[in-house]
């Protein structure tokens, strides 16, 4: 039976290929989702993807993830750095927790340095575009025992 992960991506994601590409990248959220359901099929995952622009949506979603998922790969996008909804939703899933980011937030505006979201991931990719995505799929799978994901 393979594992449920859930790839939930914040608001403006779906704009991935569009705005700002300087800082994002050419390539879309559908881009994004087919790589990561191809590389959870290569390890006996099963995926689900999911994208909003509400807050609340991603808090149901998380919620969800409890009764079914394994772990969570999230991109909250700019609730990282407000969001403590989102933070206490995660705090209450028991499965793995890893966070994502398409571009560098330690080198942008200040504010987004700090991310309520890593208190509660077990870990945290971020500046490497949509292969950051790759990368946490890979570690999931490895931390879930689904053989060497390295």
């Amino acid at each position: 039976m393979s594992q449920l992960i859930r790839l939930l991506n914040g608001p403006n994601l779906n704009l991935l290929g569009q705005r700002q590409p300087e800082i994002y990248g050419r390539d879309t959220l559908a881009d994004v989702e087919a790589g990561c359901r191809d590389l959870a099929g290569r390890f006996g995952l099963e995926l689900r993807a999911d994208q909003s622009n509400h807050e609340g949506q991603l808090v149901d979603w998380i919620q969800q993830a409890r009764a079914d998922a394994a772990g969570i790969i999230i991109n909250p996008g700019a609730y990282s750095h407000t969001s403590v909804a989102i933070l206490d939703a995660l705090n209450a899933f028991e499965g793995i927790v890893l966070e994502v980011h398409v571009s560098n937030i330690h080198k942008r505006e200040s504010f987004r340095h700090h991310s309520y979201v890593s208190l509660r991931a077990d870990g945290v990719i971020a500046g490497f575009g949509i292969q950051g995505y790759a990368l946490a799929m890979r570690r999931m799978a490895s931390l879930l025992g689904k053989g060497d994901a390295a």
